[in-house]
């Protein structure tokens, strides 16, 4: 053994940072591309955005001399304007009457605005009570001792979102302290307390009790009395859709039991979960679709795209102090990269997108049925892109058009042949499917077996394990549970 040197030769493919950062951003949403866009402008002083509000923080020198002294004249400027508007902000506003020392302030000064400042209005979001704060307001006016407010308060807290008592009372009672000396009555009697507030049907442990809760309070009748003996006793029958079974247990016709199953229909399941927070997402879609003389064109979004420009104080800085400053050097190569990533991001969603929109145009014209078969690959190949490429533009990216909003995504889908030997998209079937669906007789509703029938029919040739597959995709419950009195 001893030490020597050798030379090899191999191959393998190096990505440049800027080659990275194209591929990172190509990937990205929209809102985590703005979200990346903030990082940048937080490290990054060479970078800022194109907007309006951005003219007024930056100066753009072409040259020294004049210019940068109009840059200083106008910096001084707002720094004055700044101070006047800070010293009348201190000062009180002249439509308040102050009163006696030490009084409430009163007057216009809060309580009126401009007709055409409604800037804060757009921002106020009704704040919705949550379930507990909602039964709470209503225990306040009810007239109740200390302790027994105390104990429905408890019981409030062990309530679930969707309004049910999850835990049984001889669960929460050693949770109480000894010393309040409380037994299984009074956590029945708060329960029952609870159980009479708004919204009906709150404190249920059971959904058969939640149902019976809603109905208890409505007027006597036939329809209530047979809705009260289904949730009691027939549930799981009457969610099975058995109605012949029913009505020989009920001793009711198809009328009575179609008014009690009408009234049930109308009841509330999840009482407490209309005052949930639902967290809602916004999308921004990043192209719009538009026909213009008979042809769809594709235009990007100006509200998805960021406005972004070299700060032009800093690169005058750098231009007046060459090789001085290696740091701004090096900042002002990454902001070029990432205006030039983030512009050809944009160009490659609108090439692809319009590539989607030519080959789905029939869907444009007709609907989901109309769909065609598309892969990834056939757009790669007509744009002369890498499939990966493909791939990322399409995901997390939204379309705008006048059938809706849509991923890109839902233009590719898998295909089906048919008896003439062309293919059918999946999405065309399912759409076909949820057509058949929707026209069916309610009283003896289409099998799946028949559906594949009824689309080889048309020429598609589906197996009833697809058809099943493709009615659960549509959240379309089986034959017999779509049957109907």
């Amino acid at each position: 053994m001893k030490p020597s040197l050798q030379l090899k030769l191999s191959q393998h493919l190096a990505l440049t940072p800027q080659l990275q950062q194209s591929i990172k951003l190509l990937q990205l949403s929209t809102l985590e591309l703005n979200q990346e866009i903030e990082k940048v402008l937080l490290e990054n002083p060479m970078i800022e955005r194109d907007e309006p509000e951005a003219e007024l923080g930056s100066s753009r020198i072409e040259a020294p001399g004049p210019v940068a002294q109009a840059g200083s004249e106008a910096a001084q400027e707002r720094e004055q304007e700044q101070a006047r508007e800070s010293e009348r902000e201190r000062e009180p506003d002249r439509d308040f009457d102050l009163g006696s020392e030490g009084g409430d302030w009163q007057g216009s000064g809060s309580g009126q605005r401009d007709d055409d400042d409604d800037s804060d209005f757009q921002e106020i979001q009704a704040s919705v009570p949550s379930l507990r704060d909602h039964l709470d307001s209503q225990i306040a006016l009810t007239p109740l001792s200390d302790r027994d407010r105390a104990m429905v308060r408890f019981m409030i807290e062990a309530l679930d979102d969707d309004g049910y008592l999850s835990q049984t009372l001889e669960e929460l009672l050693p949770l109480l302290p000894p010393e309040i000396e409380v037994d299984l009555d009074d956590l029945t009697i708060a329960l029952r307390q609870i159980q009479s507030l708004d919204p009906s049907g709150i404190g249920a442990t059971t959904v058969s009790e939640c149902l019976a809760l809603q109905l208890r309070p409505l007027p006597p009748s036939r329809e209530r009395e047979l809705a009260l003996a289904l949730v009691a006793e027939h549930l799981e029958l009457l969610a099975a859709r058995d109605f012949l079974k029913l009505k020989r247990a009920l001793r009711c016709n198809d009328d009575e039991l179609r008014e009690a199953h009408t009234l049930i229909l109308g009841l509330n399941p999840k009482p407490g979960a209309r005052f949930s927070q639902s967290d809602v997402r916004y999308v921004v879609p990043d192209v719009v679709v538009r026909k213009v003389r008979n042809t769809w064109v594709v235009n990007l979004n100006p509200d998805a795209m960021p406005r972004l420009r070299i700060n032009q104080l800093y690169a005058q800085i750098l231009r007046d102090n060459r090789g001085a400053s290696g740091s701004l050097s090096s900042h002002l190569q990454e902001a070029r990269w990432l205006i030039k990533n983030v512009q050809q991001r944009f160009d490659t969603i609108q090439r692809v997108s319009q590539a989607i929109v030519d080959r789905q145009r029939q869907f444009f014209d007709y609907g989901d049925v109309a769909m065609r078969p598309l892969t990834l690959r056939e757009i790669a190949e007509q744009l002369e892109l890498h499939e990966s490429t493909v791939s990322r533009v399409t995901t997390q990216k939204y379309m705008a058009t006048p059938r809706g909003i849509f991923e890109f995504k839902h233009f590719f889908g898998s295909h089906v042949a048919t008896d003439s030997g062309g293919a059918a998209s999946s999405t065309a079937i399912r759409a076909l499917i949820r057509q058949l669906v929707a026209a069916e007789d309610k009283k003896k509703p289409l099998s799946d077996a028949r559906i594949a029938e009824l689309l080889g029919l048309q020429g598609i040739v589906v197996a009833r394990r697809t058809i099943a597959k493709y009615r659960e995709s549509l959240d379309i419950p089986p034959v017999s549970l779509r049957k109907s009195i």
